[in-house]
């Protein structure tokens, strides 16, 4: 049984690291493809007025060399005469991102919710409670997104993008007084990321089966289904960049772990909003410096106002050899459940980041770590599950400041 109850953590790290790694080449291609229509929108140019193209019914072309190659991408103002006997539909990229997504989801957070969702200082909430918050989160963010956009004010951009990050916003205030930081991040993405493929699956390749369905049955496709899928293709493509920092925001503990956690996600995301901006105006030909720049701006505010506070010079501490005796006694009682190259703590197949803390060299080794992630942070331990106390993390300050000896 003993070796049963080690197999099942190391067995859902293998999982993890397949899931995951399935997630970031689904990912990638999503996005790339994302990116490269939206590119390849803003960039065709209309044929001349009575050219061949033009009585074919063709809006714009492209001509491009790629891989020795040349390519001339043409797009139709509603549909081609004759429907193509090969017609490729870009979807599978969509699902499978999601599908993988939600399945790291569990796997990593849902699995082990007390350890990964749970922070007793934010709300003492039991390992379902925490879930149930989580999934309905996704819910709801689709649901009133969708109303959104079927509502008088999904005709008008500005004002719909406004309400809509706003929107966000407010979850994410919502999502970081229930759930630990990090947790509540993930969230967020996964909110957007749940957004962005109901988009695909509810509104863009119905749309176009439509379109399909009509030509097929010898008559027009309505252009309103094209229209409504263009839409929201454009919004998926503004919610890319804040989503990406999302997926990558657990290895940044200064910004989940900021009492303010759902305002710096806030700049960051607009940060991203505005650096999308910049490359869909320059790719129909109009480059506009300023959204980079207040994107950038935005950034180096939040980098200031994290900025973790000078730390006070740290009393003499004459005593050394007791001062480390101290500290490995708390990383001992605080750490090492996970720190060790057989964790104990349930959930935990390896140490995280592969950080050791079992004996004083090793301890010694990673003293900067320590520092950063238990006392300026308070990262550490995860969620507090070993209850660090104030003292104790004032303690391990001490300790590094006055050399870490």
């Amino acid at each position: 049984m003993e070796v049963f109850a080690y197999l099942i953590p190391y067995g859902l790290e293998w999982l993890n690291l397949i899931v995951r790694w399935l997630h970031v080449i689904t990912g990638i291609a999503w996005i790339g493809a994302s990116f490269y229509f939206v590119w390849l929108d803003n960039s065709i140019r209309p044929p001349a007025a009575g050219s061949e193209l033009a009585k074919k019914g063709v809006s714009g072309e492209l001509w491009a060399v790629h891989g020795g190659g040349f390519y001339n991408p043409q797009k139709y103002l509603v549909a081609p005469a004759e429907l193509p006997k090969e017609l490729h539909w870009f979807k599978w990229e969509a699902y499978t991102t999601w599908l993988s997504g939600f399945a790291l989801l569990t796997i990593a957070y849902y699995f082990n919710a007390q350890a990964m969702m749970v922070d007793k200082s934010v709300a003492d909430l039991s390992s379902l409670q925490a879930i149930g918050v989580g999934i309905g989160s996704l819910v709801a963010g689709w649901t009133v997104y969708d109303l959104l956009c079927r509502s008088p004010l999904g005709k008008h951009d500005l004002a719909f993008g406004v309400v809509v990050f706003a929107l966000l916003v407010v979850s994410a205030y919502v999502l970081t007084h229930f759930l630990s930081g990090r947790a509540a991040y993930i969230h967020v993405g996964a909110m957007i990321g749940t957004i962005m493929v109901a988009n695909v699956l509810m509104l863009i390749i119905p749309g176009q089966r439509k379109m399909v369905s009509a030509m097929a049955a010898g008559g027009l496709p309505d252009p309103v289904h094209g229209q409504r899928a263009k839409q929201r293709s454009v919004h998926n493509n503004y919610f890319t960049l804040p989503v990406l920092f999302i997926m990558i925001s657990n290895h940044y503990a200064m910004t989940y772990r900021h009492d303010r956690a759902w305002l710096v996600l806030a700049f960051i995301m607009a940060a991203g909003v505005f650096i999308r901006h910049f490359f869909n105006l320059r790719h129909k030909g109009c480059t506009e410096w300023r959204y980079p720049a207040i994107g950038v701006a935005l950034l180096v505010a939040v980098a200031v106002a994290i900025a973790p506070a000078r730390p006070v010079a740290a009393p003499a501490m004459p005593d050394t050899a007791a001062q480390f005796g101290k500290v490995q006694a708390i990383v001992a009682q605080r750490c090492v459940s996970c720190h060790a190259a057989a964790p104990t703590q349930p959930g935990f197949a390896a140490a995280p980041a592969g950080i050791i803390l079992e004996n004083a060299a090793q301890i010694r080794q990673n003293a900067e770590k320590i520092y950063k992630q238990a006392v300026q942070l308070k990262a550490m331990p995860l969620a507090n599950l070993t209850n660090m106390t104030d003292a104790e993390r004032a303690q391990l300050g001490a300790w590094f400041e006055s050399g870490a000896k």
